[in-house]
Formats: C-alpha cells, structure tokens, sequence
C-alpha cells in the first residue's frame, strides 16, 4: 500500500504497475460520484469493463461502448466523464482515462473504487446480477437428482 499515492479519502491512485503513465489520475470519490448523480447531472459514466461485466452488474446510469470507435462517437471532448471498472487497480479505466486524455478530452475523471467499492457501500446497482448476494460455497443438488 505504500507505493499508492493517499489523498484525503484514501487510496485513490492506481499501483505503479497499473497506472500506465507518470501524471496522476484525476478522480471522484463515492460520495461525490452518487451525490453527482442522484442530482441528474450531466455525467457521462462509462464502464470500461467488456460487455459481459456490463450487462452482469453496473452502476445505475452507466453506459458501455463495445469499441473506441462507438465511444469516441458519443462522447465529446468538453461533455464530463467519470470512468470505472472493478477497483482501484484496474486497468481498463486507467487506460481508457489516459486515452481520454492523450485525445484531448478536458472533463475526464475516474473513479477509483468502481463496481466493488460501490457495491460493498450497499448502492444500487442494474444488470442481469445486480441483486445476487456473493456466491454460495457449495452450489445446491439440482432438483430431481
């Protein structure tokens, strides 16, 4: 934990094998992302995690594009971006920000806790899983067997 860079919330940087550049990552903590959105702001947050973890769970409002080409046609330079995936050391947000930001987009933020740490807070979530508790440790006999 000592090579993570600690702001005031906490750890909020990604691992230096993670992070995928030098300059810090701009991000949003929990509470700000949550109060942002049940505000209705305009906050275009983007799952960066394959459609397959979309559609299992996301956080309410999200959105997923299936290739930079379909993000990059939907999202404009100036429009506000929170990106996520599963955790604070994931790399499909990292590199998604940092492509974000080598494109020259200007209002790009991630959040560092993502679907685990939003989850864990008892936050709503949408998908398929949404409202599946952890997995049992032993499956149940299927019936009739």
């Amino acid at each position: 934990m000592a090579d993570h860079a600690l702001n005031a919330g906490g750890i909020d940087q990604p691992h230096p094998n993670a992070s995928l550049g030098t300059e810090p990552v701009r991000t949003i903590g929990r509470e700000e992302l949550r109060a942002r959105l049940d505000r209705g702001e305009d906050v275009k947050l983007i799952m960066a995690l394959n459609r397959w973890a979309f559609d299992a769970k996301h956080i309410p409002g999200s959105v997923h594009f299936d290739t930079p080409d379909e993000l990059y046609a939907a999202v404009r330079p100036d429009d506000e971006v929170v990106v996520y995936c599963s955790n604070v050391d994931g790399l499909s947000s990292v590199a998604l920000y940092r492509d974000l930001v080598q494109r020259g987009y200007r209002n790009e933020r991630r959040y560092p806790g993502g679907r685990l740490d939003w989850e864990e807070a008892g936050l709503q979530r949408e998908g398929e899983f949404a409202t599946a508790g952890a997995a049992p440790a032993v499956l149940p006999p299927k019936a009739g067997r």
